[in-house]
């Protein structure tokens, strides 16, 4: 499988296997590598990648805000709820037809999450733990879904060396959002305790 993958990446032009390819004992030669070259054009920058995905940038980004904002008791929920909310989080789609590929519909779907916030509101305030686990569930199921959905579709329609440097965006915005979602429950943790 890794001389599969090594030969599939360098007949798309990568130019940082040659290490592995030497390695896997694959020779290609310096004139047919040349003219490789001459014939394919150099791989988009990182740069160019993000911009021709912002929105997926962008849908990551959102998942893990929303979803690390509610995940620590900020919502006058039980510790049982972290758990629950953690175990609900890597979830795929188990059929083809069932994973959602449509740009416009993942930045809708990821968005649409937001309407979330005031049904924690309210539930935390009127409500009771049942609708409560419905709502950590269904954040839960959601996050996992949509993530898996936006990692499979994000490195399709590009060559090896593209997708390769387009697996790091992905796994940056992620880790924003990560990291953006505990400073607001954070903050707002904070704001509570300042408020009593």
């Amino acid at each position: 499988m890794v001389k599969y993958y090594r030969s599939k990446a360098a007949s798309e032009e990568s130019k940082t296997v040659s290490a592995d390819l030497a390695a896997a004992s694959i020779q290609t030669p310096a004139n047919q590598q040349a003219a490789d070259v001459a014939k394919h054009p150099e791989r988009l920058s990182s740069k160019e990648l993000f911009f021709q995905n912002i929105d997926y940038a962008l849908d990551l980004y959102l998942i893990y805000v929303l979803a690390y904002r509610f995940s620590w008791g900020s919502w006058n929920t039980s510790w049982a709820h972290a758990p629950l909310m953690v175990s609900m989080r890597h979830t795929h789609p188990l059929f083809p037809w069932l994973e959602l590929e449509s740009r416009k519909g993942l930045v809708t779907a990821c968005l649409s999450r937001f309407l979330l916030v005031p049904a924690f509101y309210f539930t935390a305030k009127y409500g009771d733990q049942g609708r409560m686990i419905f709502l950590v569930s269904f954040l839960g199921l959601t996050n996992g879904y949509l993530t898996v959905c936006v990692l499979t579709i994000v490195p399709r329609g590009y060559k090896g060396p593209e997708a390769n440097a387009l697996d790091n965006l992905p796994v940056l915005c992620l880790l924003g959002g990560i990291f953006s979602g505990v400073v607001l429950d954070w903050l707002w943790l904070i704001g509570r305790k300042k408020a009593f």
